[in-house]
């Protein structure tokens, strides 16, 4: 990592273009959650492989900052001055963003009676219930059972939505139910940013393969054991092998995921006249 530091710094130094200082490639991720939904709505997942691939460039740029900033503290500590190195450099003040929209889905979720969570823009879209279960089962799927972060008490949220992405059926958890989810993942994710740095986003989790996926299919409550067997079988018949991931690739792709359902929610309750997801 200090070499490629080295490289952007000296890029900074001359005025070129960081974008132009080469990066690893990250490979993509598993798609949207751990399986392609197969709910009939107007966003299909099935053709979202791509939805945890790294961004365009944007998060390449302020990587390079970073180490640009950890390449400066590591010559000051050449010169005697030992302040900061890369692996002391956490990696949650650049998510600060994410906590605050966690704060403003949260306050948009608490209030809503049952019959509000089950609301929906069409027939063909899911409710609201459904999207807040599909985030929280995707926040504790990557990072617990993917990445391997946090406590056992989080394995039942792993595979939550699964009777809504392989059955489209709404689990109807009341507000309370759905908070808490959101409020356990969000620590979750809160304390592993806390603890990796920018030197552990090139980490590689490997492809999930079918022993895995049956051994995490095991684990789910009765009531979702059948939709957790067509999770298996169906990617048993799709043969579809998908490379290993990177942290960084993970990390970028759950806080999209977060947002573009946060979006389907907050345009189900405005098209309802209800609060919407506050944003800045």
């Amino acid at each position: 990592m200090e070499k490629r530091a080295a490289k952007r710094c000296q890029a900074w130094n001359s005025g070129e273009r960081i974008a132009d200082v080469p990066h690893l490639p990250h490979a993509p991720a598993d798609g949207c959650h751990l399986f392609p939904c197969r709910g009939i709505r107007l966003f299909d997942h099935r053709v979202s492989d791509d939805l945890l691939s790294p961004p365009s460039g944007l998060f390449h740029h302020v990587l390079a900052r970073v180490d640009t900033i950890v390449l400066f503290f590591l010559e000051d500590k050449k010169q005697g001055i030992p302040i900061m190195t890369e692996h002391q450099l956490s990696l949650l003040p650049f998510y600060a963003g994410w906590g605050i929209y966690q704060q403003r889905l949260v306050a948009a979720i608490a209030p809503l009676t049952g019959e509000q969570l089950a609301l929906r823009t069409t027939p063909q879209h899911w409710s609201i219930g459904m999207y807040v279960t599909h985030i929280v089962a995707n926040r504790a799927w990557w990072f617990h059972a993917r990445m391997g972060e946090g406590s056992d008490d989080l394995t039942s949220l792993e595979l939550w939505a699964l009777g809504v992405c392989e059955g489209n059926v709404d689990p109807c958890h009341p507000a309370a139910e759905l908070v808490a989810g959101l409020e356990k993942t969000w620590q979750l994710i809160q304390h592993t940013l806390a603890r990796l740095t920018p030197a552990d986003l090139e980490q590689v989790v490997p492809p999930l393969d079918d022993e895995e996926r049956v051994r995490h299919a095991k684990l789910v409550e009765p009531a979702l054991q059948p939709y957790a067997q067509m999770w298996v079988e169906a990617a048993r018949q799709a043969k579809v092998v998908r490379p290993a991931v990177s942290l960084q690739s993970i990390i970028w792709g759950v806080l999209e995921h977060d947002i573009h359902h946060g979006s389907e929610i907050s345009t189900t309750l405005g098209v309802h006249g209800l609060p919407v997801v506050e944003l800045d």
